[in-house]
Order: C-alpha cells, then structure tokens, then sequence
C-alpha cells in the first residue's frame, strides 16, 4: 500500500496561543500524477503560477510567527491551488464555479482551457480537499479546546493589477484588503487589523477580495471561532508576476505579527 504524504503542514505554535495563520495558496509545487490532467505546456503552466500563487506569503506568515511574543500555529498549503483550492466550497455554493475556478479549476486566471470539459474532479477531492478540510477543521478544534476560542488569520496576495478571472475587479485595490464575515469578524478584530497595517500603506475592506475562511464545521455556527483574511497587493513586497520578494516582506511580517499580538 502506497501511502500519500499530507499536502499540507501544521506547525506548532505556543499552546496558550489560540491564533491560526492559515497559508493556502503560497505553494506550486504540482504532484507528477496530477500535472497529465492540466492541458497547458510546461512554459504556459509556469506562466499560470506565476499569476495564480500567492508568492512567498509562507515567508511573511513564517517571520510574523518568529516576531509575535506568543507563536501562533500555522496552517500551510503546500501543493498548488492548481491541484485543489481548499479554501473554495467543494459543490454549487462556489461562485467561482462561474469562471471555472471551483474547488478544482477548469480554467486559468486569463480563462484560457486549464482542464478540459468533462474532467472528473472528484479523485482530487477525494485525496486532496477532504483531507485539508478535516485537518484544518481539527486544528480549530484543537484551538478551540486549548484556548476557549480560534483566530484564523488568512494570509492572501493579490496583483497590482487585475486579472481577467476576477469576479469583483472594479473595486478599490489597496494595499493591504481585509476580508471580513459578518458572523465571524468581530469590529475589535477588524479594528485592530487596521490599526496593525496602517504602517504598510493603509487598509481596505473587502474590495477586491472579500470574506474569510472557517471550517464548516464552525461556519456560522460558533461566534469563538473569529476570522479575517488578509489580502497583501503583491507590488508592495516582491516584483510581478512570480518574481523575487524584496524588502517589503519584513515590513509585511512585523505588521502582521502586531496583529497576532494584539489578539
């Protein structure tokens, strides 16, 4: 029997902490037996990561954990979105499914064929997103027991500039976005997020990205699990697409390491 090493890392924090830095779309490594079922060419697929991940946002969560007083967890992806998106409902909730980009994409960020028409996604749920899903869910469950309460803090990029697949593009693109739910983003949290990144340039809400990941298991259902997702314009901490970071990801970390201590 073949057995399947986790796509997928949790680091432990201090266990007084109840803060999760979840990192999701930072990776690109595609496995050898999922890349057969992405029909674009090795240069073109190099091209789509180079849009599609969010580089080096593992950095920026890895520095803010050394930084913070009290070490969070983090939560890190560390396979490609291009072989699942965790962070998207597996099934017709998904507005994304609207561009081909439910929890399994079918196309790229510039709605060129990434899958063709009829792909099976279901044995990439199967072996991937279940299994995200059900680790991440108990690591807020571990949270939740430890400490009486979770903080899931979303660590995203965005480009400077929009990309074709963005459903809600026309909006405000600031430097850092914050995504907040109206069930799970408590005002002090919200608060204290603007507070931390004032120095990086100001805040925005929920434009060009909004909402936060929960478990749903919690979704809606337990007000101790808070969340924000915050959302980094890529111009301010490394060169687009795909390209080096610069020093931008220190100021990044010490900002979202103040937000860590805070909460």
């Amino acid at each position: 029997m073949t057995v399947v090493p986790p796509s997928f890392d949790l680091l432990p924090g201090d266990p007084a902490s109840p803060v999760i830095l979840h990192v999701p779309h930072s990776a690109r490594e595609v496995p050898d037996d999922v890349r057969p079922g992405i029909v674009l060419d090795d240069a073109a697929l190099e091209r789509e990561l180079d849009h599609i991940t969010d580089a080096h946002t593992a950095a920026i969560a890895e520095e803010a954990a050394r930084a913070a007083r009290v070490t969070p967890w983090r939560f890190v992806n560390r396979l490609s979105r291009l072989v699942v998106d965790p962070e998207r409902f597996p099934d017709e909730r998904e507005e994304m499914l609207a561009v081909g980009m439910g929890a399994v994409y079918t196309r790229t960020t510039h709605k060129d064929v990434l899958r063709p028409d009829g792909f099976d996604a279901g044995p990439l749920i199967e072996r991937y997103f279940h299994p995200y899903a059900s680790a991440m869910t108990e690591a807020v469950s571990d949270r939740l027991a430890a400490t009486g309460r979770c903080v899931i803090v979303d660590v995203h990029s965005y480009p400077t500039a929009p990309l074709p697949y963005e459903l809600h593009a026309g909006g405000p693109r600031p430097p850092v976005c914050l995504g907040t739910d109206p069930f799970h983003t408590p005002p002090a949290l919200l608060d204290t997020a603007r507070e931390a990144f004032a120095r990086c340039g100001g805040t925005g809400l929920d434009s060009p990205f909004a909402g936060t990941y929960v478990p749903l298991r919690y979704y809606g259902k337990r007000a101790e699990v808070t969340a924000l997702m915050v959302e980094i314009r890529r111009d301010t901490y490394m060169t687009e697409p795909g390209g080096p970071a610069h020093e931008g990801v220190t100021r990044l970390a010490s900002a979202l390491a103040s937000l860590v201590d805070a909460v």
